[in-house]
């Protein structure tokens, strides 16, 4: 599938693939500064990163929302030993190649290469808006995705790669485990921490702005705001 469905959603993911609904407002506002901030020579190279949840079909009536207690996202993990963003955390994605047919294309592909997962269980629900990422200069495209029939996943190059992990939405959401981080540049990027794996900056913000336009967010503390420096730091990670 090289094309979005947003027919096939479940309840739950709907209101996040309204593309009227989706709140990535933060997240722009962070590319933007970053983006000011630097001398921009040339065009942006191209890339696109697959947001695939996965989860019960079904909505939980008694949660925000709808969300199943089951739901989960796909996280990959930069290896400890890469001398630049180590142990940072994204969603599976990279760069467009000449052969791919689109951002859905890229971001199957790359996902496949990076977790060994079967893209042919994998629904593409939305095409979002591009977002500027420094200091690689790329224009990343998010495809937000539905796992449909979930497959075993895996880290495939150790040496790019530390864990191909499934996260739980509920842990994300959990307010213990939700701040912000500020950048020696002044910008703040909404945070998440969550069995040793620190989200943050572009990963962070396209799941902050999911969560907000799913409904299933709940109350956290928005005045808890951490050096990044300091808390990638402690995480193992660095710039």
């Amino acid at each position: 599938m090289t094309t979005p469905n947003p027919a096939a959603a479940p309840p739950w993911l709907r209101r996040a693939v309204d593309s009227d609904a989706v709140d990535t407002t933060d997240t722009l506002s962070l590319a933007r500064a970053l983006r000011r901030s630097m001398t921009i020579t040339g065009e942006p190279r191209q890339a696109a990163v697959l947001v695939l949840f996965g989860g019960s079909p079904e909505a939980d009536p008694s949660t925000l929302g709808g969300l199943p207690a089951d739901a989960d996202v796909l996280l990959t993990q930069r290896a400890s030993t890469m001398r630049q963003h180590r142990g940072q955390v994204a969603f599976p994605g990279g760069g467009v190649e000449a052969g791919d047919t689109g951002p859905i294309d890229t971001a199957l592909r790359e996902a496949v290469e990076e977790t060994g997962l079967d893209r042919s269980g994998v629904e593409p629900l939305m095409v979002m808006p591009k977002l500027f990422v420094p200091p690689s200069r790329f224009d990343v495209t998010p495809v937000l995705s539905y796992w449909r029939t979930p497959s075993e996943v895996r880290v495939v190059d150790r040496g790019e790669t530390d864990r191909v992990v499934r996260v739980p939405v509920a842990a994300l959401l959990e307010p213990a485990n939700r701040f912000l981080v500020r950048g020696s540049m002044g910008y703040k990027s909404p945070a998440f921490l969550v069995d040793g794996l620190l989200v943050w900056g572009l990963t962070g913000g396209i799941l902050a702005g999911i969560f907000g336009s799913a409904g299933w967010e709940r109350d956290w503390d928005r005045d808890d705001v951490r050096d990044l420096e300091q808390t990638l730091a402690a995480a193992g990670m660095s710039l």
